[in-house]
């Protein structure tokens, strides 16, 4: 077994041979073999180098989403590897898996609607307009909803990261500026971070979502050819809160516009206070305090697996911020509900949050999806079984979702 080593942002030496070319559309194909797996060499102990360096073969070949049609840009292959890539930069600080990550984010910010020519972008959405958005379909008038706010939060993200790393901003992004977009990394940031605010006043904010009907609470438009005047559903105001919450901490560390930080914050924090107090306390068969709760904060439908592990992703991403009181006291119920009341064995996890199952997203699974393997996090007595369900110790997976996030409790568990 490989010796485990803790990695630390700025210490990870690189050699040469373990850089990434990074692939850019249009341009050559990445200089790497075809991506192997991802290497589990311990499913407690902190990342290892081992395991870092397996993530970087993996993305090594990856190219961009040519457009978010499907969604491939929110919860779809193209985004979750740009998450990946960013939890990973997190915990290693290796400027090779950001530079990846840029490459992506120029796709990102390239394929917005009213900046992309035809057929990825220019198309009419149902607001009349050609606005700052993502269309993730062809059919006239394009609706648009909660996906919307994780093109956003890429870019926000990978902003943030790079301004969280001021020894970088003077130093030219590796594989250069292909689109013109900053060829420092800080310039990179600034493009980002100017693309995400853009889509929100021009589209988000001024059509998509109605903040005036409960102090910041999320509705969508009365108009909206989506689910129109509808309290949107938690797991897509996690993928606004991902947006605003990055645009907010990449505005805080420039401090270049202070009203867009309180706008931007205040509406995440108003979601986060509207989803603990729309969730009902139970007591798990355990004797443990746990939570039942709605696919929309009115409940009516009860939150089911797939859509339930993206509301927690959303909720654990805020807590780790530390920014809107949330605390551990409060997300571990949501620990409780998975481990006492939706694990039914190590081979079956219920479809609903109460330990019922249907059809569809409420179809029981065999594995543990992404988003609830942050919670092992609250509950350490059942963190290595939470592991062991997806994961083989001393072996390789080709999950980068589920892996990351295994990377990601393992760093903040040490």
């Amino acid at each position: 077994m490989n010796t485990r080593v803790r990695i630390t942002a700025g210490v990870l030496a690189l050699s040469a041979a373990g850089l990434l070319a990074v692939a850019v559309p249009g341009g050559a194909a990445p200089m790497a073999a075809v991506a192997g797996p991802m290497a589990v060499d311990d499913l407690e102990l902190a990342p290892t180098q081992n395991e870092i360096n397996s993530f970087k073969s993996h993305i090594a070949p990856l190219t961009p989403a040519p457009d978010n049609v499907g969604n491939d840009w929110a919860q779809h292959a193209g985004g979750q590897r740009v998450k990946a890539m960013g939890i990973l930069y997190e915990i290693s600080g290796d400027t090779a898996i950001l530079d990846k990550m840029i490459g992506f984010c120029d796709a990102v910010h390239s394929q917005r609607n009213d900046l992309a020519a035809a057929p990825v972008g220019q198309h009419r959405l149902w607001t009349g307009g050609i606005d700052p958005a993502w269309p993730n379909n062809r059919d006239a008038p394009v609706e648009t909803g909660g996906e919307q706010g994780d093109p956003v939060g890429h870019l926000g993200y990978c902003a943030r990261l790079i301004l969280e790393t001021p020894a970088i901003w003077n130093r030219n992004v590796s594989f250069g500026d292909p689109r013109g977009y900053g060829a420092t990394y800080l310039a990179r940031a600034k493009t980002f971070l100017a693309s995400g605010d853009r889509a929100v006043d021009g589209h988000i904010l001024s059509r998509l979502l109605d903040l005036t009907r409960g102090g910041n609470r999320q509705y969508f438009a009365r108009d909206a050819a989506y689910q129109p005047g509808g309290e949107v559903p938690w797991n897509q105001q996690a993928m606004f809160n991902y947006g605003f919450h990055n645009l907010a901490a990449a505005h805080r560390i420039l401090n270049d516009a202070p009203a867009r930080v309180t706008r931007y914050e205040g509406i995440v924090k108003a979601s986060v206070d509207w989803f603990f107090a729309k969730a009902q306390t139970v007591t798990s068969p355990q004797g443990r305090p746990a939570y039942r709760w709605g696919y929309k904060p009115s409940f009516g439908t009860l939150e089911d697996n797939s859509h339930g592990q993206l509301d927690v992703h959303g909720l654990h991403m805020l807590y780790a911020s530390g920014r809107y009181g949330i605390t551990a006291a409060m997300m571990t119920p949501l620990a409780n509900t998975f481990l006492d009341i939706m694990t039914k064995s190590s081979t079956k996890f219920s479809g609903k949050v109460d330990g019922t199952d249907g059809t569809g997203n409420s179809a029981p699974t065999s594995y543990i999806r992404a988003g609830w393997l942050l919670l092992a996090e609250f509950r350490t007595d059942r963190h290595h079984f939470m592991m062991d369900v997806n994961f083989n110790e001393g072996g390789t997976t080709g999950s980068i979702d589920q892996w990351s996030r295994l990377m990601l409790v393992k760093d903040r568990r040490w």
